[in-house]
């Protein structure tokens, strides 16, 4: 006899079991961490090139504030308009780094699960193809952008601190050198162009993936090889080079599309940290303009395609 027919002859109430539902997005979530988990890369990656920018500036700020100072004072020059630049060399730095984890991350994310065969063990839980995919395609254009943002700006406060020990080190007034500074713009800046550059190279990602989930072997060779060959056909048969121009787009057209062009002299520190410091945010961006290009939407369009695809291919994927 069960508990329960127990339980109902005895005239005992049994509690209530407990829901076994889990939040949609729990299931979402874990499969995020489990990527963060298994590419240590992710993080990895950008803060060992933060690392670098830091130690960088602790070595040039030993060695170079002493003649730097006297050099300012002999040409009449304001210390702020040379205590930003050290600030300058990282989003720029850190972007590339999280472009390149990106794009690797996006080759192997796919391809690596069929060859170690552990597509087998993960088919195995209850976690649909939908959330997998999704959850890996989050990682270059959520993860990798909010971990790059946090990474600049603990980069910058650390720079910060070692300008400024080094300015009291030789009895130089900080508050002269950080006065004038737009602190907020910059934060604005930087969130500005993580978003765009992320959005831009959306369909890229979803490219790579699509890749990452049909090739067997050498994804970034069957990445790129199909538009080398349409380029070299097209500049022999029709002598035009549409191919080319648009993956060179695609690629650098973001600036020229989401920020104003400028005349600045970016040879000369001075120059170039003037018109940062001088310029608001609003009219060194140009929102409207990046949102109303085609290839913005076109290509998030493909990118939304090419993740049905993805989530067709894994479906029917097998161990290689």
């Amino acid at each position: 006899m069960s508990s329960l027919n127990i339980a109902e002859e005895m005239g005992v109430a049994l509690p209530e079991r407990a829901a076994t539902t889990t939040h949609p997005t729990r299931t979402f979530l874990w499969s995020v961490r489990r990527e963060l988990w298994e590419n240590p890369s992710i993080v990895v990656a950008p803060a060992a090139v933060a690392s670098l920018l830091v130690i960088a500036t602790l070595v040039a700020a030993v060695r170079f504030t002493g003649p730097l100072l006297l050099k300012l004072a002999e040409r009449n020059l304001a210390l702020s308009t040379v205590a930003i630049a050290p600030f300058l060399p990282v989003p720029m730095f850190l972007g590339i780094a999280m472009l390149l984890v990106a794009i690797f991350y996006s080759l192997d994310a796919l391809l690596s699960e069929r060859q170690d065969r552990s597509i087998l063990f993960w088919k195995s839980l209850p976690v649909s193809d939908s959330v997998t995919v999704l959850s890996k395609m989050a990682v270059p254009i959520v993860i990798l952008p909010v971990i790059t943002f946090i990474l600049a700006i603990a980069t910058d406060i650390l720079i910060f601190l070692i300008e400024t020990f080094a300015l009291l080190a030789h009895h130089a007034s900080a508050v002269s050198a950080w006065a004038g500074i737009p602190v907020l713009s910059l934060l604005g800046l930087m969130s500005y162009a993580a978003i765009v550059v992320t959005l831009w190279y959306a369909p890229i990602y979803a490219w790579f993936l699509l890749v990452s989930a049909w090739a067997r072997r050498m994804p970034l060779v069957w990445a790129v090889m199909p538009f080398f060959v349409l380029a070299f056909f097209e500049r022999i048969a029709f002598q035009t080079n549409h191919v080319r121009n648009f993956i060179g787009n695609r690629i650098g057209g973001v600036f020229a599309i989401a920020f104003t062009p400028t005349n600045t002299t970016y040879g000369h520190n001075h120059a170039l940290v003037a018109h940062v410091t001088n310029d608001s945010l609003g009219t060194l961006c140009t929102p409207g303009h990046f949102l109303a290009t085609p290839g913005l939407w076109g290509g998030l369009l493909f990118a939304a395609l090419a993740l049905i695809l993805i989530i067709r291919l894994r479906r029917s994927s097998d161990p290689i």
